[in-house]
């Protein structure tokens, strides 16, 4: 953790109660000889200052950290606020129609389909994305896909820290058009920093997120890979899943030996009880500040997911009129096959979503009784939310929040 006494007071305040995301956006706005994303003891990502930031800023940040502020701005134009899933133009639920996208993608290939398709009709010259890095298969880093091959690499969850804000000041200066792939909060806080730099609205034709659960640390994974018996010192490759549906965990060794387990038992045994505090507290499971999310749309019953192994399948939402017209050219492109869906059915495919944004307020409220800091979220809907939610398990994640802001590891 980066605490010192030259630590500015708006990375201090965000670090030390937990609210960092990971983005790296600090490191862009500030620069890597100010501020430079390290992973913590924790295994997080997380701002390490070199030197004191100066007055504009700390300003800019204090605005767009998401640890710091996340909202919607009032916008006349905007579309329709749902409670539970933010803007929404489209609902729909695909797959792309390139099967080896369709197969290697998270779920139905959807944001890697609409990634090349973007490529291939020339509207962006890269789509800035996170991959596995080519010198360690544990970490993950920043990539500039060029071609339908560099995004097909690049396919895939990636359940382990990412920083793909930390570059942001490169990207921007290079002049060219590109797409954004990122976490919600990472979007978020892009979306917010084009108040303050003209080139993001001029140079990002699109932001694409993914609906996201949390971003556990890389003890998640070191945790995973000893539960399975692979040595992490051995390591040729790991995916986290894809190559199906839902895909299996893999790792392989440079003796050639798998290992793999199903993605119920890498998720929900292992990586998703490594998630650092601030996905605990986040509004923004589902992208609510992108031009177009996609998802798992799991089948299912009773409000569980079947993890079954079967073709892909994405929910593809558009949250703006231009990632609906993105949405809908790419479809009559051959690039997508998509259906539309009542909005009802979202929250049959994502339960935990809905879940997490009607339990929100509870857990952020507790935080702040905790740690006298938590973020400020505007007009997300949040009071809203609770309304709906079952009164009691409301109030036990709220206090459940109050008991463990003070122990977490940050």
């Amino acid at each position: 953790m980066s605490a010192s006494a030259t630590t500015p007071s708006i990375i201090q305040t965000v670090a030390e109660n937990g609210l960092c995301a990971g983005c790296g956006l600090c490191q862009s706005v500030a620069g890597e000889a100010v501020v430079q994303m390290r992973l913590s003891s924790a295994g997080y990502l997380r701002p390490y200052v070199r030197a004191a930031l100066s007055e504009q800023q700390a300003r800019v940040l204090r605005d767009v950290c998401p640890g710091m502020h996340v909202g919607h701005a009032p916008q006349p134009d905007a579309a329709p606020q749902h409670t539970l899933w933010g803007p929404l133009v489209g609902v729909r639920a695909g797959h792309s129609l390139d099967p080896e996208i369709r197969r290697q993608g998270s779920s139905g290939g959807g944001i890697s389909a609409i990634a090349s398709w973007l490529l291939d009709t020339a509207q962006v010259d890269f789509v800035a994305q996170i991959a596995v890095s080519d010198a360690d298969p544990l970490r993950n880093e920043m990539r500039l896909s060029r071609s339908r091959a560099e995004v097909l690499a690049a396919a895939g969850s990636r359940y382990a820290p990412s920083a793909p804000l930390a570059g942001l000041d490169a990207l921007l200066a290079r002049g060219e058009r590109f797409a954004f792939v990122g976490k919600p909060c990472d979007v978020a806080a892009l979306r917010r920093y084009a108040l303050h730099d003209a080139r993001v609205d001029r140079l990002v034709v699109c932001m694409i997120s993914f609906m996201c659960a949390g971003i556990p640390s890389i003890r998640g994974t070191h945790e995973l890979l000893d539960k399975l018996g692979a040595d992490r010192s051995q390591l040729k490759s790991f995916r986290y899943r894809g190559d199906g549906w839902p895909g299996m965990a893999k790792a392989v060794t440079h003796d050639g030996k798998v290992y793999e387990t199903d993605y119920n038992s890498s998720w929900g045994t292992v990586l998703n009880k490594h998630l650092q505090f601030r996905c605990k507290i986040c509004p923004d499971g589902t992208g609510e500040f992108a031009d177009i999310v996609c998802a798992d749309a799991w089948y299912g019953k009773d409000g569980y997911p079947d993890f079954a192994e079967r073709d892909g399948r994405s929910l593809i939402l558009s949250r703006t009129r231009r990632g609906e017209a993105m949405v809908s050219a790419a479809m009559a492109a051959g690039a997508l096959s998509a259906d539309e869906l009542p909005v009802s059915d979202i929250a049959r495919m994502q339960p935990y979503q809905v879940n997490r944004k009607q339990m929100v307020l509870g857990r952020l409220l507790a935080t702040w009784l905790a740690r006298r800091h938590a973020p400020r979220y505007r007009r997300m809907g949040l009071l809203k939310a609770a309304l709906q939610a079952n009164k009691i398990e409301w109030l036990r994640n709220a206090w459940g929040t109050l008991r463990r802001a003070k122990g977490e590891q940050l």
